[in-house]
Order: C-alpha cells, then sequence, then structure tokens
C-alpha cells in the first residue's frame, strides 16, 4: 500500500511539473504574445518576459514587433506618358498593435505586400517617366503615406519605402542618352558664344583705350616683342606704324620735287 502511495505522489509530482511547464512562456523584447482564452481575446498583450497561460484552455500566438522588408518584384507599369517601365521597389514595416495584426486582418504580411504591390503601380501609372527619374523621393514619400494609411488599422506601421530600380526599355535609353547629349551640345554652344561676347566685348574696350591714347600700341609691340624674344628659334617681326611710313614716303616725295 506504502509503495503504491509512493508511486502515486511520483505521478502527481511529475504531472505537476509538465503541467507547470506548459504554462509557462517566456517572450523576447521584440516579441509580443497574444492570448486567447477559449476563444475569446484575453487582453492586453503579454510580455516581453516570462507570463502563464492555462494549458489547455489558452492559445498563444507569438508576434515579432521587429522592422520587417518586402520586397516588390519588378512590376511592368505604364506610365502616364505612355512608356512601359519596370520597377522594382521595398517596403519596411512593423507590428505596432499586436492585437490588431493577429485579430483584424488573416495574414499581415501578405496584405501589407499586396497593398504596396497594387499601391506602386497605382503610383507610377500616374506619374510621368521625368518625374520617376527624377523625384524619387516624393514618389516615395507618396507610396509610403498611402501604404500607411491602409494598413493602420491592421497595426502595421509602414516606415519607409524606397523605389529601388527603374528599368527602361533600350530604345527609350537611347531616346534619353540622346536627348542628354543633346542637353549637353546647348549648355556648350552656350558657355562658346558667351565667352566669345565678352571676349569681344574685353577688345572693344581695349580698342577705345587705344584710341584715346594712340601711344598705348607702342607699348604693346614693346610687351609682345618682349614675350617673343625668349624663344630662340623665333622669327620677330618688327610692326612699323602706317603713320611712320606716311611721313617717311611724303618727306622722299617733297625731295624729288
Amino acid at each position: 500500500m506504502a509503495f503504491t502511495l509512493g508511486t502515486l505522489g511520483t505521478y502527481v509530482i511529475v504531472l505537476f511539473v509538465i503541467v507547470i511547464a506548459s504554462a509557462i512562456r517566456i517572450a523576447k523584447p521584440y516579441e509580443r504574445g497574444v492570448v486567447f482564452r477559449l476563444g475569446r481575446l484575453s487582453s492586453p498583450e503579454r510580455g516581453p518576459g516570462l507570463f502563464l497561460i492555462i494549458p489547455g484552455i489558452d492559445k498563444v500566438t507569438m508576434v515579432d514587433l521587429r522592422v520587417r522588408t518586402v520586397e516588390i518584384p519588378p512590376q511592368e507599369i505604364i506610365t502616364k506618358d505612355n512608356v512601359t517601365i519596370k520597377v522594382t521597389a521595398v517596403v519596411y514595416f512593423s507590428i505596432v498593435d499586436p492585437i490588431s495584426a493577429i485579430v483584424k486582418v488573416e495574414n499581415y504580411f501578405a496584405y501589407t505586400f499586396q497593398r504596396a504591390q497594387t499601391t506602386l503601380r497605382s503610383i507610377i501609372g500616374q506619374s510621368e517617366l521625368d518625374e520617376i527619374l527624377s523625384a524619387h523621393d516624393k514618389i516615395n514619400l507618396d507610396l509610403q503615406k498611402i501604404i500607411d494609411d491602409a494598413t493602420e488599422p491592421w497595426g502595421v506601421k509602414v516606415s519607409t519605402v524606397q523605389i529601388k530600380d527603374v528599368e527602361l526599355p533600350q530604345a527609350m535609353q537611347r531616346a534619353i542618352a540622346r536627348q542628354a547629349e543633346a542637353e549637353r551640345e546647348k549648355r556648350a554652344k552656350i558657355i562658346h558664344a558667351e565667352g566669345e561676347y565678352q571676349a569681344a566685348q574685353r577688345l572693344a574696350d581695349a580698342a577705345a583705350i587705344i584710341q584715346k591714347e594712340p601711344a598705348s600700341i607702342q607699348l604693346r609691340y614693346l610687351q609682345t616683342l618682349t614675350e617673343i624674344a625668349t624663344e630662340k628659334s623665333s622669327t620677330i617681326v618688327f610692326p612699323i606704324p602706317v603713320d611712320f611710313l606716311k611721313g617717311v614716303l611724303s618727306r622722299i616725295g617733297d625731295g624729288k620735287g
């Protein structure tokens, strides 16, 4: 009889340990436990740390609160100006309300992915190609706001949406390259014309000064001779003023007369 009672006591102790072990749950710092008791929600969520449940009565679903990323695969979209492009994007989101994420939507991850995919197609379809290529930040903010507003009732916070890549058709790439080349040539011609204008303006100013002071042209002659004299292989041509030649010729003519 004593042996039977001892065996029964051992069984009771083992059963008690099993029940206690199955009643203990531990949530990591980035986890929360959503508890359902007999099918009804038991709020608030549990964790982080150790918490107890009633085995066989309570059911626990653990929710990860860390930031997750979902990559939207290349989407072939027609822009507002009828250009077909492929766009790839990344969505960063996290769970801020674990109870809503479990109770109000069947699969918050799949829902967020589908919502991001459809929103991306909608926003890109309403934008022109130049805007998509040059205004990434604005489009990213529009995507983030629309997706976040849609997922907020389900406890999902979309923090960032970024367009990773925009793939253009080969014909469109060549057209854009030609356009960029023409734009660069245009700027080069404008800069060259501006330089010519400034040079002409400076020459006109110099001519006006020389006209007021004729002796200054002699100084320019001397400076030019000084500059070319350093080159031993140079041939120096000394310019003679026209006025000097006129004076000499007039004197020769007077002597003959």
